[in-house]
């Protein structure tokens, strides 16, 4: 792919990312990544954060785009189809 290929591709936008839980190291943070991960409902990731002088290693997770938008179209389906009370 060029730059301008990737410039122009629309970035699909989820639900916010929300910390788990922070390490002091990498392999702690991973080992809380694959526990997570059992659950196929969150997408999860570890980020380097924290300055130099204090660095940590953040857990965060999100619920999976896909997932969210079929739920809301489920709830929305379920809200059209009740039927009005007749006065």
């Amino acid at each position: 792919m060029s730059t301008e290929e990737v410039e122009n591709t629309a970035h699909p936008v989820g639900a916010p990312w929300q910390i788990v839980e922070k390490f002091q190291t990498f392999e702690e943070a991973d080992a809380k990544r694959t526990e997570l991960q059992q659950d196929e409902t969150l997408q999860v990731k570890v980020r380097y954060l924290g300055r130099s002088t204090n660095p940590f290693f953040a857990v965060k997770t999100r619920t999976d785009p896909g997932i969210a938008k079929r739920e809301e179209k489920k709830k929305r389906k379920a809200k059209l189809s009740k039927k009005r009370r007749k006065k």
